[in-house]
């Protein structure tokens, strides 16, 4: 890759010298940890469910160069490429939100799967990035005065969303998503009114779900009054962690891997602070950082009101996933069923992440004659 000329005029070449490389590499560095940890994390589990002890590997290395064909090939797309993706993709993940709630599959009271072929689908995870790509449009074309009540079917296309979540139920997804839309609503320079409106909606709907829904309201107390009910695989995380130290008990010798059923999803993070120690697990933190922190500076600096928004919303979303699954594991927030991107096992996670950060990159390009930070630039790095 290094090899091309700035004056290559392919598409490879193009891409080459507009795309951000620092993220391009960030990212790239979390596949390769995360298919390290998948070898690390996973066997035990498999073994434990009497599955051949690489079934979770297997499925991860199938996956992967689908998500990487995913995630190069939408890096290449235009602003307005990416636009339209967004309109089909979220109505097919409607859709087919619809058909898991009559012939999904259920599992823990909770119907969010789609048996395709021997393997499950979450469309949820493909629903979020549609969403908030979606709504940014929205409200550029309203910020624009197109006469396209922008705002409006933004907040319709986002109460839909969220209705569909709740039904499944998916009550976290739903909170994340309403927080990132309401963070577009501020960056968009809606009133605030609208703003605080939104997050008061999600406010009200924890409330309800607390009230309501059994599973949501054993996790709260849990977590509020840990004597209250099993708090065993927070605790066997929080124990992974003290066992691990600053440096770890070493690749392969961590024991929370064979206790907890998901140490290869939801808690990968206690496995990597048991065997690589705290000091990794800062390193981890880091690298996501990097990736929000620049991606939100770049995306700032941009002209274009469509990729502001839309960058930014993504990078939120992308963020937000990774700071409540750390979180979780270090029992900062209640239990919560959120894979860390590109670290934990999943399938529909990986090639949904891979989807987004496939967007941010094509959002983020340089391109000739836009300004990006009070400049115009051309196609240098």
């Amino acid at each position: 890759m290094s090899s091309f000329a700035r004056t290559d005029t392919s598409i490879l070449g193009q891409w080459w010298w507009t795309v951000d490389r620092w993220i391009l590499g960030a990212i790239g560095a979390l596949i390769i940890i995360g298919t390290l940890l998948t070898l690390a994390a996973s066997p035990p589990v498999a073994e434990r469910i009497n599955m051949d002890s690489y079934f979770f590997v297997k499925k991860h290395l199938m996956m992967l160069p689908f998500g990487l064909i995913i995630l190069f090939g939408m890096s290449m797309a235009s602003p307005n490429i990416v636009k339209r993706l967004s309109v089909g993709l979220f109505i097919g993940a409607l859709i087919l939100m619809v058909l898991t709630l009559t012939i999904g599959e259920e599992r823990n009271g909770a119907q969010r799967w789609l048996s395709l072929g021997g393997m499950s689908l979450q469309p949820s995870e493909f629903l979020k990035p549609a969403l908030i790509v979606f709504a940014a449009w929205m409200f550029s074309e309203q910020n624009r005065d197109s006469g396209v009540p922008g705002n409006l079917i933004a907040l319709c296309a986002w109460a839909g969303s969220v209705g569909m979540l709740v039904m499944q139920p998916d009550f976290g997804q739903a909170f994340l998503l309403t927080v990132v839309i309401g963070g577009m609503f501020f960056v968009a320079g809606m009133p605030m009114i609208l703003v605080g409106g939104l997050l008061a909606a999600g406010v009200v709907g924890g409330v309800f779900a607390y009230m309501y829904v059994p599973h949501v309201t054993s996790r709260i107390d849990r977590f509020l009054d840990p004597a209250s009910g099993d708090t065993f695989q927070v605790n066997t995380a929080i124990n992974a962690f003290l066992q691990g130290g600053p440096f770890g008990r070493g690749p392969g010798e961590g024991t929370v891997k064979r206790i907890l059923p998901d140490a290869h999803t939801d808690y990968i993070f206690a496995v990597v602070g048991e065997e690589f120690g705290t000091i990794a697990c800062l390193l981890l933190v880091g690298l996501f950082a990097f990736i929000v922190l620049r991606g939100l500076a770049r995306a700032f600096a941009a002209e274009d009101h469509f990729v502001q928004l839309a960058a930014s919303g993504l990078i939120f979303l992308f963020g937000l996933q990774a700071a409540i699954n750390m979180a979780v594991n270090l029992n900062l927030l209640p239990s919560k069923g959120m894979t860390l991107p590109f670290i934990s096992y999943g399938g529909s996670s990986l090639l949904a992440l891979s989807l987004t950060a496939g967007m941010i990159l094509a959002l983020l390009r340089k391109r000739p004659g836009v300004a990006i930070g009070g400049a115009s630039v051309g196609r240098s790095p």
